[in-house]
């Protein structure tokens, strides 16, 4: 049942943004030089790779300097990608991913290979599931990047405190997960980025 709520939304929600995807694209060309979207290998269901989609909003090469990115204070995000960024509208190219069966609309965020290496067995269990575009974890650490921006090891913080609190709440909904838990994160979401 989800992945139906999943194509239909996915389908339905590329037609209406359509108009921003356009202006959103031609922001970034227009402010900044490189491709308008950005794309990096990410750890899916069953540990399998896939390629996951967002509006760039770094310099190009800007990857191959670490990561993580801690907010504005981050020098490799273009002015145009920290607007982006406050109101996660460089995620919108993942409903291609959802509309393709890599991603679901709610599920655990997909992490990079070198952090899912570090995931206990335990935590290992978050990759039972297709990884989502937004979760408990996403709304609870809304502005991460603002707290990766305080700290003095940005990474160390990230591998100790806030990836193991994630993958708590990650497991959290794979325990409760129904069409009912699926529409209260969507609900929420909402709710967090017009309040943000």
């Amino acid at each position: 049942m989800i992945r139906f709520f999943d194509t239909i939304f996915s389908f339905l929600g590329l037609i209406i943004l359509s108009p921003f995807f356009i202006i959103i694209a031609l922001l970034i060309a227009c402010t900044s030089r490189g491709n308008i979207f950005y794309t990096q290998s990410r750890v899916g269901k069953q540990n399998k790779d896939f390629t996951l989609f967002k509006f760039r909003t770094m310099s190009i090469g800007a990857d191959k300097k670490g990561l993580l990115t801690v907010g504005m204070k981050d020098a490799r995000i273009t002015k145009v990608g920290g607007f982006l960024r406050k109101y996660k509208l460089d995620e919108l190219p993942q409903l291609f991913n959802v509309l393709k069966g890599d991603m679901s609309l709610v599920g655990p965020r997909p992490e990079v290979r070198k952090y899912v290496d570090l995931y206990s067995d335990e935590q290992k269990r978050v990759l039972e599931v297709r990884p989502g575009i937004t979760d408990y974890a996403s709304i609870e650490y809304f502005d991460e990047n603002r707290i990766l921006a305080q700290s003095d090891n940005p990474e160390k913080q990230y591998i100790e405190e806030i990836m193991p609190r994630k993958l708590q709440l990650n497991l959290r909904y794979i325990e409760n997960c129904s069409v009912k838990e699926y529409f209260r994160i969507l609900f929420l979401t909402i709710k967090s980025v017009f309040i943000c």
